[in-house]
Order: structure tokens, then sequence, then C-alpha cells
């Protein structure tokens, strides 16, 4: 584009499972958070999917990383090196300079001074001059299109990879939340142990997400007769001989149980905090589930005859996150509630 430097803006969902970048007001990345890293020299091999391709199946000379566990930064070296992979995937046209570059990335709101620190820092590294940060549950409820300065209460549960984000927002501000670190990974480690217990089996990482995917269910009763057994391969964990197990939707509700009772304790909680005009609001309004933990069949359904109040699932679970950013990008003056 031009022989010098210049200022590009980008918004960045920087998730524990995946990360999606918007520039010019389209997602132009949605990638998994995942990074492969050379051993001997610690450069970065490949990002995003190409590197969760690899993801389990490295020999010693390879190593990938996510480097957020539980919504925050886990390894600081690996973070900075995956965004700057992934923002130069956003960056098209041969330059001399690389652009500075204006961000505004979601981060949970649960987050410490210190892990705010640690995100700024990384994104500074990786070649931001303005840096501001936007809570996830406040990004997730512009991204669905609430009003969020309105002087009206709406409850917004974000289910992601590493946590659960769910506030109460009223006139541009968080009124009550409440951040668990309880979420998809959580989910998918429950799988891994199930299988291992009930059936004798190891399975990777990937393969529960798989069984995740295919018949996750928080009910064991599903309304339209729910998805067909999905079959799972894998060594017995004593013989390490193969095994061909088909798993049913109805033994998967029982295993993710006690973490789905878990998000509803939280949200409970969330609402024991709420002040009565504004949980007058959430109980006209219902509330809104976001986040990949959205999906989970049957999760709107158990949650509202758990809590007594509508529940709504956003028409873009995965992306409400990012399109929030992406609006938080264009008013950046305008929006208070973003911190420098």
């Amino acid at each position: 584009m031009g022989l010098f430097s210049f200022t590009q803006e980008i918004a960045m969902d920087l998730g524990t499972a995946n990360t999606i970048i918007i520039a010019d007001g389209k997602i132009v990345v949605d990638e998994p958070s995942v990074v492969a890293l050379d051993n001997r020299t610690d450069k970065m091999i490949a990002v995003g999917e190409k590197a969760k391709l690899m993801y389990e199946k490295t020999n010693k000379n390879i190593r990938t990383i996510r480097p957020l566990r539980d919504g925050v930064i886990a390894d600081f070296n690996a973070c900075e090196q995956m965004m700057r992979g992934l923002i130069k995937k956003v960056h098209t046209g041969s330059r001399l300079f690389s652009p500075s570059l204006r961000m505004v990335i979601g981060v949970p709101s649960g987050s410490t001074e210190v892990e705010l620190r640690a995100v700024r820092d990384s994104a500074e590294h990786a070649g931001g001059r303005d840096v501001y940060l936007i809570f996830e549950p406040m990004a997730a409820a512009i991204g669905i299109g609430l009003d969020v300065n309105a002087p009206e209460g709406n409850m917004i549960v974000d289910i992601g990879g590493g946590t659960t984000e769910i506030a109460v927002i009223s006139l541009g501000g968080i009124v009550s939340n409440n951040s668990i670190k309880i979420a998809g990974d959580d989910l998918t480690a429950d799988i891994q142990d199930y299988m291992r217990r009930q059936h004798n089996v190891k399975v990777s990482e990937r393969m529960a997400e798989r069984i995740k995917i295919n018949v996750g269910s928080a009910l064991t009763d599903l309304e339209d007769g729910g998805p067909e057994d999905y079959v799972v391969h894998g060594p017995n964990c004593v013989t390490a001989l193969p095994m061909e197990i088909p798993v049913c939707y109805q033994e998967i509700a029982h295993c993710l149980d006690k973490s789905v009772s878990r998000i509803e304790a939280a949200v409970l909680s969330a609402l024991e905090e709420t002040p009565p005009e504004l949980y007058a609001d959430i109980v006209k309004n219902g509330i809104y589930l976001t986040g990949g933990g959205a999906l989970l069949r049957g999760l709107d359904k158990r949650l509202e005859h758990k809590i007594n109040i509508p529940f709504h699932i956003a028409d873009e679970p995965l992306l409400s996150v990012g399109k929030g950013t992406g609006v938080a990008l264009k008013n950046v003056e305008n929006f208070t509630f973003l911190m420098r």
C-alpha cells in the first residue's frame, strides 16, 4: 500500500479456543488459538488452523501451544508470537514497514490488573500502538445488537473456551457479574475423563472435542430426538488394543451434568446481586446465551427450566464477542467503558 508506516485499525476477540480479528468491518481471521514453535530456535512454524492440525501430533523438534488457559495468557511469548502471526494474515500487499495498530481486544470480565496488563503488553509487542480493552460480556451484548447505553437491564451469559462470563449490563456499564473458570475446555476434559473411567478408552483432547460437537448435550431427553450415536476410536487404557465404542448423547449429558450445574449456580449468583428494577427488565427481556458453549444441545431449555427466565441463543454465538469488538473499534471516542 505505501512505503511508509501507517495506522491500521483491528478488533480482536482473543479467545482461549479461537481468535477472531475484524478489520474494515469484516471478519478477516477466524482461527484456533494455537501456535507451533520450533524447539531449537523458538521461532514460529505455524499459527491458527495449520498449528491446530499439528496439535497432539508433533515430534521432539516441534511443540504446539495454546497460549491462553482459562481465558488468560498462560504463555506470554507464545501468545505474542501467535498474535503477530494472526495479525500478519490481515495485512495484504507488500510494504516496507509494518503498520502501527490501533486495537480493541476483548478480555474476561473477571480479569485481574495483572492479567489485563499481560494482554496489553502482548498486544503492544505484536505491534499495537493504541490498545483498548473491552470486557467480553459487554462486547457480546454489543455484538448481538443490544443498546448497552440504555437505562435497561440485560443479562449476557458468554460461555467460551476457558471462562463463562455472566454479566448484567445497564447504562454502559456492568452492574453485576460472575466469571467462572468452567467452560468449553472443562466440558472437553469431562468427556476425556468419562471415556477413560466408563469405557476404559484413552481419547485425545481433539477426539473429546469431536464427541462434544457431535453428541454433546445438557439434557438426557431432547425434543428432536437428538443426534445419532458417535463412534469413538481409541486405544484400551490397559492393553493398548484398538477399541471402537458408540457414544450416545444421553451418556454425555450425564457426564457433563456437574459442570453445567456449576454454570447454573453462577447465573443464579449473578441474579441474586442484581437490583430489583434491573431484575424485572431481565425477566421481561430474557437472558442471552453467546459463545461456543451456547451451542451445547438443550442448554437453553435446561437453564430456562431451572431459572424460570427465557433464554435466547444469539444468532451467531461464536462471533458475538468479535462483532462487538468491531463495533467498539468504530466508537472508541464514544464508548466510555473501553479501558486503555
